[in-house]
């Protein structure tokens, strides 16, 4: 009888290897979780000296040595075991956690989708101890020499879980989220120094230091004069921590921080609070850096609410976001001394990012003497392969505003926004001319109607076909700078220029990749004013970074379509006849006159009657 019951249960116990497995889908997403797992052990050992070795963004190898207080025979193969943990005794031990690590599962999970060595020895101890799990299964411990602490190596991640392993990103990206995660723990713990290698290059060397150096030494030297410290204590919780000066702020994320007591942890509508007080002194879809920090007794904070412990819950959260909202903004206008922010004439309707500020760029053909305010200078004919471009170009401005042909332009995209008609190719005689509106739109009249055309976007589509020619060009158009410029980057940015490296140079930039995160650029394209190289060089790749969390194009797209936007006429730019004349001219010689890269219509039709309608 009882053995009729067993056979026919549907319902059985998993064996451990595929619970492991299991565990690690959730602990486990990337090598990043790796080495956040280790970090945090190694901290939680006392560990005050930390050496991490990286090979192929963590696939081949992640490697973590530490000084901690190490483990005994006995510990080392129960370290692997699931809900095995020093750190938690009882029940109540869960609502008091001060430690990183406490569930027990890490270990286990690791070792379970890759090939682990373990060697360890404590202070006290003649000699140290070797353990190797490989895929789940132990082999031997053994006797052998090694320096008190623990170094911990993973090879070959997800080597029997391809299908995890094949839906890993590209190394630089996934090397992104590793150094994001060396961060968290680097600014948490400026008690321990950190030194870290990736395929033989130093990405960091921290020694043990106060926030303030640390920050510094991670993002730049540049932040040093430019972070804005705060702080406040109550019986409940105490804040502490750092904010940037908004001219550091850019175009990606990736530089907010949040703590609590040590902990990172992310907080969606928090972050929101925090970069919305910057909303007076940023432009759109700027990021400042922040490192917050909230000390608060553990029982009032709940850390086990999420797998990757990247989540919290906070007993009064209301209180604990006003507070931070408070402090963060009484910071902020002291910084600034409450400064006048109004806009000026030129700026009031610019939703574009630059806000009519001067984008440091200016063109080959110099200014004539109509020439437009602030030096701008009159855009050059875009270089295109083809002979007949110019001829190209006229033919087109002649289709919308001659009367040569009756048929609409095959390529015409149909939106709502700018609809075509053949009335709308009527002559523009030269009284006529063009027109400016707050410095941002270029207005011109048919016989039919108005045509308005958006300058920035339109110059944007210009910049960004003149930009994916020179891809393809086996010389670049390239202005030698008289003395490099040495640039010194984040580790994050510096990878993601390696990335890019081939494309920008093929793009008209002269970049020589040297040690410690540093670049020299020796050359620029020919449409950047010379002086303002490392500003442009910089908001390329925040930009190319923000587009990749929006859009999916090609790397030479992405890198093209940011290059543009940093290089296009602002709204809020006056130009002359002369200029808006060969704007128009250089437009209309593009492939995809009617749409900016991003699909926004460079030009809008208002028909007379529309008009006329408004007046009745």
């Amino acid at each position: 009888m009882s053995d009729t019951h067993i056979s026919d249960s549907i319902i059985h116990q998993l064996p451990p290897e595929i619970s492991n497995k299991i565990a690690a889908g959730e602990v486990i997403q990337r090598p990043a979780s790796v080495i956040k797992e280790l970090l945090d052990n190694a901290i939680d050992a006392g560990a005050d000296q930390l050496k991490i070795l990286i090979q192929n963004a963590g696939r081949t190898l992640i490697q973590v040595s530490d000084n901690g207080c190490g483990m005994s025979k006995e510990d080392l193969p129960l370290c692997f075991e699931r809900h095995a943990t020093s750190k938690i005794n009882s029940v109540d031990d869960l609502f008091k956690i001060r430690t990183l690590g406490f569930r027990g599962e890490a270990m286990a999970s690791i070792a379970s989708i890759s090939q682990v060595t373990v060697k360890t020895k404590r202070a006290e101890d003649e000699n140290g101890w070797e353990f190797e799990v490989c895929g789940g299964e132990e082999r031997e411990i053994k006797p052998t020499a090694t320096d008190d602490g623990t170094t911990i190596a993973v090879r070959n991640l997800f080597f029997n879980v391809p299908a995890r392993r094949q839906f890993l990103k590209t190394d630089v990206t996934e090397l992104r989220h590793i150094l994001r995660t060396i961060q968290y723990a680097a600014l948490a713990s400026t008690d321990v120094a950190f030194y870290v290698e990736a395929d033989g290059d130093v990405i960091y060397d921290l020694p043990i230091q106060d926030l303030k150096d640390r920050v510094t030494q991670i993002f730049g030297s540049s932040y040093k004069a430019s972070l804005i410290e705060f702080g406040e204590e109550t019986s409940y919780v105490k804040i502490h921590g750092f904010a940037s000066d908004p001219k550091l702020a850019k175009k990606s994320r990736g530089e907010q921080f949040l703590f609590v007591n040590g902990r990172p942890f992310q907080h969606r509508y928090l972050t929101h609070v925090i970069l919305s007080l910057y909303d007076a002194w940023t432009r759109n879809n700027e990021y400042p850096f922040y490192a917050l920090f909230f000390d608060i007794d553990p029982s009032k904070v709940d850390v086990n609410v999420h797998p990757a412990k990247m989540e919290v819950k906070f007993e009064d959260e209301r209180s604990v976001i006003q507070l931070a909202r408070s402090v963060v903004n009484r910071a902020l206008n002291k910084h600034f001394q409450v400064p006048d922010i109004q806009p000026n004439e030129d700026t009031f309707l610019s939703d574009d990012p630059s806000k009519g500020f001067d984008s440091g760029f200016s063109f080959n053909r110099p200014a004539t003497s109509g020439g437009g305010e602030g030096g701008f200078q009159v855009p050059s004919r875009i270089n295109y392969r083809s002979n007949s471009v110019q001829g190209k170009g006229r033919d087109l401005a002649d289709q919308l505003y001659g009367g040569r042909s009756n048929q609409q332009p095959s390529d015409y995209p149909e939106t709502q926004t700018f609809k075509p008609a053949q009335d709308q190719k009527e002559k523009v005689t030269q009284d006529q001319g063009f027109w400016q509106l707050h410095n941002s739109y270029i207005l011109t009249q048919t016989r039919s109607g108005l045509t308005v055309i958006d300058q920035h976007l339109a110059h944007k589509r210009i910049i960004f076909e003149k930009a994916m020619n020179a891809t393809e060009e086996a010389l670049p158009s390239t202005q030698q700078l008289l003395f490099a410029q040495t640039l010194e980057l984040s580790a994050s940015d510096y990878t993601l220029l390696k990335e890019l490296h081939s494309i920008i140079q093929r793009m008209g930039f002269s970049v020589q990749l040297l040690s410690g995160n540093t670049a020299m650029i020796n050359g620029v394209p020919a449409d950047i004013e010379i002086g303002n190289e490392e500003e442009v060089l910089i908001s390329m790749l925040h930009q190319y970074q923000e587009l990749g969390q929006k859009i999916k194009l090609e790397a030479r797209e992405k890198l093209a379509i940011a290059f543009a936007s940093k290089a296009a006429i602002p709204r809020g730019k006056k130009l002359s006849q002369e200029e808006m004349e060969s704007l128009v001219d250089q437009l209309f010689a593009c492939e995809q006159p009617y749409l900016d890269p991003l699909k926004k219509p460079t030009i809008s039709y208002i028909p007379l009657d529309e008009i006329q309608a408004r007046f009745r």
